[in-house]
């Protein structure tokens, strides 16, 4: 049907999906920023503890602000929410640690351009799931994707080969799609959003303080950062807007329209990231005193940008009744 005939709760839940892909967008460059932060305040620590310790704070305490203020909704939570909240704080916690450690052995460009294939994961799933193949439509929103990350990512070809980073980032995009597909399961439908978003804090933030004592370096390394007011700051920034706000709305309004059409809009996520990057930085460099310069508008933003977005238009113009019922099967599935 033409997006024109779509309902006004599939539109707006879809835009809402856009606004929470555009919160994880802010997170780059506030995430690139704090790194520099710690890193300084903390020269002993490596970048896993950095990460750990990021990870601890950021979900920690999401999940402390969630009690505060929602303390009697949380009381009254249900097995079914518990155990959907688990199932994301592990699909989600997981993939991030994956795609972290994945960094490490292969070039950014790479790692965006596995990372994203979520995209044709989540229509492949679905097709598996119902017997039925997903429509030409699906197949080409998600080359055009892919297409689109490696053009955004400048992924040089000669440098993908199939090593450690690169199988652990594919991993954590298998666990990022197993993340979209648990929104979609028939069996959480009834769910409310704010309990299921809490527990999914809670383990994400317990991963964390698992991984930073594996990781933790010696002596006064782990308080370093916390008197710095910079370093506050810029956590309560990606605990608000990249964290609360962004899987909230990820939680609440994903299971109104399809996987496929989810997996797609996050794919935006490097769009919007790639946006903040080019007048973000300055201003976190002037106000934290560090060295981080604002990136470029260039050609490869202008067209892996417009392949993503026609990517997203695509499937969102015109979907056909057989993905429709795809995304049905799916959200039955159990």
């Amino acid at each position: 049907m033409p997006i024109a005939s779509k309902s006004p709760l599939h539109v707006h839940a879809a835009l809402m999906l856009v606004l929470a892909t555009l919160c994880w967008g802010v997170s780059f460059p506030v995430m690139k920023a704090l790194g520099a932060v710690q890193l300084a305040l903390t020269p002993g620590a490596g970048s896993w503890f950095v990460a750990a310790s990021v990870m601890t704070m950021r979900f920690g305490l999401a999940a402390a602000l969630f009690g505060v203020f929602g303390f009697g909704a949380l009381r009254a939570a249900t097995r079914g929410e518990v155990r959907q909240g688990l199932h994301m704080g592990l699909y989600t916690g997981g993939g991030m640690i994956l795609q972290i450690d994945g960094l490490q052995h292969t070039t950014a460009s790479v790692s965006a351009f596995l990372t994203s294939f979520y995209a044709v994961l989540v229509p492949l799933w679905i097709a598996w799931r119902s017997r039925e193949l997903p429509p030409r439509r699906v197949w080409a929103s998600g080359l055009l994707v892919l297409a689109g990350v490696a053009v955004l990512a400048r992924l040089d070809w000669r440098g993908l080969r199939l090593g450690r980073g690169e199988i652990e980032t594919l991993l954590s995009s298998v666990f990022f799609t197993g993340q979209i597909l648990t929104l979609a399961r028939g069996e959480f439908a009834r769910n409310r959003t704010f309990p299921v978003t809490f527990v999914m804090f809670v383990v994400q933030s317990l991963l964390g303080v698992g991984l930073g004592v594996l990781t933790v370096p010696a002596g006064g390394a782990v308080c370093g950062a916390l008197g710095s007011g910079a370093w506050w700051s810029l956590i309560l920034v990606l605990t608000t807007v990249c964290t609360l706000a962004a899987f909230t709305l990820m939680n609440g309004w994903q299971p109104k329209i399809s996987p496929t059409e989810a997996g797609l809009i996050y794919s935006s996520e490097p769009v919007f990231a790639s946006a903040m990057a080019l007048f973000l930085p300055a201003w976190l460099s002037a106000w934290g005193g560090f060295d981080y310069p604002n990136e470029r508008v260039t050609g490869n933003l202008i067209i892996g940008g417009g392949l993503i977005t026609l990517a997203n238009v695509l499937i969102h113009l015109n979907p056909s009744r057989r993905a429709a019922r795809a995304g049905r099967t799916s959200s039955a599935a159990k």
